[in-house]
Order: structure tokens, then sequence, then C-alpha cells
């Protein structure tokens, strides 16, 4: 298995919009995990990877028909490899979450058991974006500890999985409408409740500390409208033609849209500087995107 096999089957520059899950989550609790918190974005990125060489082995035998062209049909890379490297994977995200502590490696272990349901049995079910949406309220959570303050952020990411993921169905053989309708309606809510967080509940949230709330008052609904910017337009063309070369796009197009959606959700609570951060990773999601396929 060569190096660039390899990078196909897990989606490596895919990855870019995981990290700020975590670092979302432990900005809504507080940081708990402290400097310890800089593990889990490497736990977050193994974990997605393996779920990717996962998703590859578990439909290895419908990609020969629709797919040939992807790594295992193709013979570039062994199924026996290809669940190696995702069980491997697993361990290793697994690892990192265990450095920043019991809670977080709890919430891990709950991850992972969700992305091995998705691949191997929930993913061809009615089920399957549910179950998909878990794993990215567990991201989140896991850099959370589990605390309750971040049920929001997870329940944000996780909404807007489940409309990217519902399109995504569609990438071979067309979406639907109705699927597209409730895509884009989904995107427009979790804009709106996004925005409203950081205009309503930044000045409670900066209170105790005596910081100025106006930053994330601004900052906030400005990364959420850039948020919908990027997504809604490709989810109104699957609204208008749900084709499979529509639904592929907006399914692109959604999975790097959680970066700009992690972006105004830490400048909503507060993390500026990190919401900054994260969105500079934006353009190299992009790119490499055009090198290895996202989907």
């Amino acid at each position: 298995m060569r190096w660039r096999d390899l990078a196909e089957l897990v989606r490596l520059p895919a990855a870019l919009t995981v990290p700020g899950d975590t670092l979302v989550g432990a900005a809504a609790a507080g940081w708990p995990s402290g400097r310890r918190t800089a593990a889990l974005p490497f736990a977050s990125a193994a974990l997605y990877w393996a779920g990717m060489a996962l998703n590859d082995w578990s439909d290895r035998e419908l990609d020969a028909v629709e797919r040939p062209e992807r790594p295992i049909p193709s013979g570039r890379v062994q199924p026996d490899e290809a669940l190696a490297v995702a069980a491997g994977l697993t361990g290793a995200g697994l690892a990192c979450a265990a450095v920043a502590g019991r809670r977080p490696l709890a919430v891990a272990t709950a991850l992972a058991a969700a992305v091995w349901t998705y691949d191997v049995v929930a993913k061809s079910t009615p089920a399957g974006p549910v179950v998909m949406a878990s794993t990215r309220f567990l991201d989140v959570m896991m850099g959370a500890g589990g605390r309750r303050e971040a049920l929001g952020p997870a329940a944000a990411l996780g909404a807007h999985t489940l409309a990217v993921t519902a399109v995504s169905r569609g990438e071979v053989n067309g979406s639907t409408t109705g699927t597209a309708r409730a895509a884009a309606a989904t995107t427009g809510a979790v804009t709106l409740a996004v925005a409203a967080d950081a205009l309503l509940g930044a000045p409670r949230r900066a209170a105790p500390t005596g910081a100025c709330a106006w930053p994330q008052q601004v900052a906030g609904p400005v990364l959420a409208a850039s948020y919908a910017a990027a997504v809604l337009p490709a989810q109104l063309d699957v609204v208008r033609e749900p084709d499979a070369g529509n639904a592929r796009r907006a399914t692109g197009v959604g999975i790097r849209g959680m970066v700009p959606l992690q972006a105004a959700l830490l400048a909503g609570r507060g993390a500026v500087v990190g919401a900054l951060g994260v969105l500079a990773i934006g353009p190299l999601a992009k790119l490499g995107a055009r090198v290895v396929s996202p989907t």
C-alpha cells in the first residue's frame, strides 16, 4: 500500500474539519482538561480517519460496482489492510483521548463505538444519518469531558452533520428535493441559533469574569453568517436540481462548512482568537480536497 493510496483511503485532508470540534467543546465547558486539551484534536483526527478506512472496508463490494476507482476495489489497498488501518487508528485515537483524562476517554470510547456502528451496521439503514450525527455530537462532548455546558454547541454540529449526511446519500444516484430542502432549512436554523446564542448569551457568560462581551457578540454572528454563505448555495442547487453531481458538491461543501461553524461557536463562547485560528484551516481543507476527495 503506497502512501498516496493510504491518504485516499482515510480522506487525509478531510480530517482538517474535525480538530475544531473538541476545541468548541472545551471552550464551552471552560477548558476542563487544561493543557491536555491539546491531545484531543489528534484523537478526533485519528477516529475520523479510522471511520473513513472502515467505511471503504464495509462498502468494498458496493464500491466495486458504483465506485471502482476507490482504493479497495481498484486493488491498490487490500481489505485486510484497510481493516487493520481502521483498528490501529481507533486505538491511536483512544490513546490520545486518554492523555486528556478519564472523562474525555469515556466519551472517546462512546465515539469510537458510534463510528464502528455507523460503518458496519447503520450506514445503509434509516438510522444512518442520525448515527453519523451522533459522532460529531460526541466529538464535541469529548472536548468538554462530557460536561453539559457543551450540549448546545454539540447539538449544532450534530444537526449540521445530519443534514450533510442525508444529502450525501444521493452522491451516486441523486438526492431528492425534499431532502435538500430539509438540509437547507437545517442550515438556516443552525445559523440563527448560533448567532442568537452569541448575541444573547455572551453578556451572561462574560459577566462573572468582567470580560467585555462585544467581541463575541460581533464575531459570533458574523462567522455564523459566513457558515451559511459557504453551505447554503450548494444545498439550494440540490433543491433546484437534485442530481448526483450537485449532491456530491453539496456534500463536499458541507464537510468543509464544519470549519466556519466551529469558528462561530468558538467566537460565541469567548474564544475569538481560537476561532480565527480554526477559520484559517478552511483554505487548507479546500486545497486538500482538490488532491484527495473528502467524500
